[in-house]
């Protein structure tokens, strides 16, 4: 599923709404779900106003699977959800209501995808959504790693991601599946923007009510879900936690063999941080990490203190390894702009030797960063496809009870 970004009228591509901003919509709220929506059901064929593109689906889930449209009369292009309104021999149509209810309450947020129409036959209900054409954020997140994120793509999309997190919070809505398959890319050559996917297992939160349910995707679920503690919007903000490791690194935290090693690994917090998985992610973007895996939801940190956090404050900066010249001249052109040339050393007299020593420091490291971006040994690129192998298992949303012994 993938969409091409339209902002709405008086809105510029990759403004931010107003904090203050209500909802587009509201529906009855009732046990966690919208029962109400806005948007008008098509009874006529789909097919008569849209044509499927012909290859590979967008998208597929259990019950649901995403193809390529295009709407006959204007040629543009959407992505079609067919959803089956009967799952496991129960009417399951007051949950695809709701997700539709959730889109509308959205349709103002530019990091939420779009709702464009939505169709109904005897099976199925049909929602046509923007077409994001960069696919995934999931395929850079396990390219190899000169082809995948670079931290300063990491912080721009994560302050999208935050920004439309925080609004749907803002709005009492939980996503409660946000994973890299959720995330969209509007483009992908140039990267473009952000689009948050798959509102089918989201909820809505009343503070008269507690929410508790197991559900969720094995690597992202949060501790309290686990333990079958009630739900809040930390819940989400651990899975962006994890989102986050996985979109610096290309490795999935918590993953374990199955899905019981992976449980046990979130209850007992097995996470690492180690310098090999790190090598190149700078100090703050580890601190933020560190500020949303905590285990007790009430001590993590929220999107908007995310927003504030040094590491997506700050101002970007030059990617440490795609802005280093690799040459000895080039480097020394590089230390020259810095006021530290040879020219320079040269004829002052009054250098000391532990400046000079500073000097021969900074080459070393611009070396080092160098052959390690352009080198890798046969053993690292064995452990490196083992890695690859193993991220990622479980893309389907867990939605049945966990095995007791795996509650902490």
């Amino acid at each position: 599923m993938s969409p091409e970004e339209k902002p709405p009228p008086g809105r510029s591509r990759g403004s931010r709404a107003p904090p203050s901003q209500p909802p587009c919509g509201r529906g009855r709220r009732r046990g966690g779900f919208l029962s109400e929506i806005r948007t008008a059901i098509r009874t006529e064929p789909f097919q008569e106003r849209y044509s499927l593109s012909p290859g590979r689906e967008l998208g597929r889930g259990k019950f649901a699977v995403v193809k390529k449209c295009v709407k006959k009369d204007t040629e543009k292009e959407f992505a079609a959800k067919f959803m089956r309104k009967r799952r496991k021999g129960q009417d399951c149509r007051m949950e695809i209501i709701h997700e539709i209810a959730v889109l509308e309450l959205a349709q103002c947020n530019l990091w939420v995808i779009n709702l464009h129409e939505v169709y109904e036959t005897a099976t199925e209900i049909i929602l046509v959504l923007e077409y994001a054409a960069g696919g995934e954020i999931f395929d850079q997140c396990v390219a190899e790693r000169e082809e995948a994120f670079k931290e300063k793509d990491v912080k721009r999309l994560m302050r999208q991601i935050l920004e439309g997190v925080s609004f749907l919070h803002r709005n009492n809505v939980v996503h409660l599946d946000l994973k890299p398959q959720n995330i969209l890319l509007t483009s992908e050559s140039p990267l473009g923007d952000i689009k948050i996917v798959d509102f089918g297992l989201s909820r809505i939160l009343k503070s008269s009510e507690e929410l508790r349910e197991i559900m969720g995707t094995p690597e992202y679920v949060a501790p309290e879900v686990l333990s079958y503690d009630p739900i809040s919007t930390a819940t989400d903000m651990w899975s962006i936690g994890v989102l986050a490791y996985v979109m610096l690194t290309g490795i999935s935290p918590f993953l374990g063999d199955d899905k019981q090693e992976t449980f046990l690994n979130i209850a007992q917090m097995n996470i690492n941080y180690s310098e090999e998985d790190f090598d190149l992610i700078s100090e703050s973007a580890v601190d933020f990490i560190k500020t949303l895996l905590v285990k007790k939801p009430e001590e993590r940190a929220t999107a908007e203190e995310c927003l504030q956090h040094p590491w997506l404050a700050q101002s970007d900066i030059p990617d440490p390894v795609c802005s280093i010249k690799s040459t000895a001249d080039e480097v020394n052109t590089v230390i020259q702009k810095d006021g530290d040339s040879a020219s320079e050393n040269s004829t002052d007299a009054e250098k000391t030797e532990g400046e000079e020593s500073i000097v021969t420091e900074e080459l070393i490291v611009v070396a080092s960063y160098t052959l390690g971006q352009c080198r890798q040994s046969e053993k690292e690129k064995i452990t490196e496809q083992k890695a690859i192998s193993k991220r990622f298992k479980f893309e389907e949303p867990l939605l049945q009870e966990i095995p007791g012994e795996f509650i902490y």
